[in-house]
Parts: structure tokens; sequence; C-alpha cells
């Protein structure tokens, strides 16, 4: 079965074919990050705008690449929440529009269960033996607007274990980047700038919470009062409402910044290692699953791979980001479970991931 999957929740416009739920058949993203990083952040109105350039050159290609039309495709799957109003009503009302033309079905995807499902599909370089994860399999779904630990008990059988209780790893890493001044995506900017710093120079908060929850406020805040007051004791004159910084502007020396970039990178690390273990043995679970932006990070993932008493899947890096293989996938195992949309299919920005308690 080829689904054409295609995603819109954001900044980045993700285009696949992927055949099975399990095979990348073709796939293209055309990111935004260097239009947005004027902004020190998505701008709402320019990413819809680019995603109207983007999408249709995007779905040719991709099609041409795996030598197909429209009408081969037996199934186009969407993004359709949650995300960014503007963002998603391009990519849904394309895909009503080819499914209408080619009268295919059209399947609804949270995008949540996008990322979860960049864990079932095969890498391309895994070996004859790869095997999707078992179940039950817990979940550590961690990004620029969502940080959860969920159980996985079967397929779109979730149990919500725990998540931040303000902002997400992911938003926190783009704040943390503003102050120091590294530029914007913050996650690659705050590791790059870590690979060259001492992690315990300076101590800041876990952002581990009672139970698997999390807060990521305090210890971005703690990370700002930190170069505030290193600023005040060299004399360094800072706004005390500090929120951005251009690239390149902080005041202070680069050693002290890739220092507190490895501090705070260390810290967001560990409470998320320290969470998902403990998840693990409270739950019984099989296998460890980490999915979204911030499965990127160096770090994560290899205190992840060292610290799990079971089996832990990642992505390779390019499913990390947001793309439409991931929307392929979990578009094939929505569609096993029965699940397709109408023509009045809408956006629902804040969608939530359908849990179980």
């Amino acid at each position: 079965m080829h689904i054409l999957g295609i995603e819109t929740s954001c900044d980045e416009t993700g285009v696949a074919i992927v055949k099975d739920g399990h095979t990348i058949v073709a796939h293209r993203v055309a990111s935004q990050a260097e239009l947005h990083s004027r902004y020190g952040g998505v701008f709402p109105e320019v990413a819809a705008r680019q995603h109207v350039l983007t999408i249709l050159p995007l779905i040719r290609d991709v099609l041409d690449e795996a030598g197909a039309q429209v009408q081969d495709m037996d199934a186009i799957a969407v993004t359709y929440g949650p995300g960014l109003v503007g963002s998603l009503l391009v990519g849904v009302n394309v895909a009503k529009g080819l499914a209408w033309a080619a009268q295919r079905p059209l399947i609804p995807v949270n995008h949540l269960e996008g990322h979860i499902y960049s864990n079932w599909v095969r890498p391309p370089d895994a070996g004859e033996d790869w095997q999707p994860p078992p179940f039950p399999t817990l979940v550590l779904i961690v990004s620029g607007g969502h940080t959860e630990l969920v159980l996985m008990r079967d397929h779109g059988l979730y149990q919500r274990l725990g998540g931040t209780l303000d902002d997400a790893a992911g938003e926190a890493f783009d704040k943390v980047a503003r102050v120091l001044g590294l530029g914007y995506p913050g996650g690659p900017a705050i590791q790059k700038a870590a690979e060259r710093g001492d992690p315990h120079r300076f101590s800041f908060p876990s952002p581990r919470q009672p139970g698997f929850n999390f807060s990521f406020s305090g210890l971005k805040t703690a990370v700002l009062r930190q170069v505030q007051m290193l600023e005040r004791e060299a004399g360094i004159r800072t706004d005390l409402k500090r929120r951005m910084v251009p690239v390149g502007a902080s005041a202070l020396d680069p050693q002290t910044i890739a220092d507190l970039a490895a501090a705070f990178q260390k810290a967001v690390v560990d409470g998320l290692v320290q969470a998902t273990r403990d998840a693990v043995e409270a739950t019984g679970a099989r296998h460890v699953c980490v999915c979204g932006g911030v499965a990127a990070n160096a770090l994560l993932r290899r205190e992840m791979k060292a610290h799990m008493p079971v089996p832990v899947s990642i992505p390779p890096l390019f499913l990390c980001m947001d793309n439409g293989v991931m929307i392929a996938s979990a578009g094939y195992y929505t569609w096993q479970r029965g699940i397709q949309a109408g023509w009045d299919l809408d956006v629902d920005a804040s969608l939530m991931l359908p849990t179980q308690e």
C-alpha cells in the first residue's frame, strides 16, 4: 500500500511516499529555518505563505522521484493538527484537492502520532533483521511544542504518563539560545556551542517534576539570571527584561557562553533520561522510542541508549524534524484502524494525542 504523506504543521514543508508504513519510496523536505532566523522564531504568516509557494513543486518532485502519479497512490495522508492554523490549512486543502481529484481516501493524521511513527519507518541503513518496536513501548515525544511520556500498548492505544507543565524542551532550547546570542533554531546552536563547553562549571535546576512531569520554565529563567549576574560582575550593563540577543552579540566571552550552553543541555538531558528510565521500570515497557526535533540532540541520543534497561529506538536525524515520511507512516496505521476523513476535514491547532488515562 502506497501512501502520499503531507506535513505543513509549522515551518517545514514535507512530502513523502511510504510503502506499507515502513519503506520510504521518495521524500522531500523544504525547510524555512533560514527564512525565520531573522525573527528569532517562526513567523506564522510568513510560514503559511512559504508553504503555498513550496508545496506543489515539492509534491511534483516526490512523484517524479517515485515515477508515479497521484492516481497510483492508495491514499493521501495529511497533518490536520496540532500546529499553526495557517500552515495546517495549506496542507489540508492541498491534500483534499489531490484526494478528490484522484478519488482516493483522505487520511487525517495527528502530528504527534506522526512523530511517534517515525520509529516505525525502516532506516535507510537498517539490516534485514530490522523489526518495528514491540508493545508495550514507552514513547518520549520531545519537540519545540511538546514534551510528553506516553505508554503505547498497541497501534492507536496511548496512555499519557506525564509531560511538561509549561514550556516544551525544544522551546526552552530556543529561548536559551536567544539569551546566549546563539541564534535560531536553538537546538543545533546550543549543541554546537556545548561541544566546547564544560557542563560542570554551572549548576542549573533539573526540569524533572513529581511523577513523570517536567518544567522547563524555571530552568531557562535560571540561565537568564546566571547570564545577568555574570554581566553585572563584569561591569556590563544589560536589559533586565532580556529575552533576545542578536546572534554573536552577547558581551560574555565565548568560553563562558559554551559552558552555559553545556550546563543547560546537560540539565535538560539528565531530566529527560531519568524520567524515561523511571517510567520504564514503573510500567514494564519492553522498548523505548524517542521522537521529535529534540531527539536529534547528540547528547540525548547517547544518554538514552546508555542508561535505558530496555532497547531504544531513535529515528535518523532527517526523521526527527517535521517530515512527510512520518505522516505517511502514521497514515498507514490510521487507515488500518478504519479511520478516514470526509471532505469537511478541518484543522485543529490544539489537537491532543488521543490518550487513555
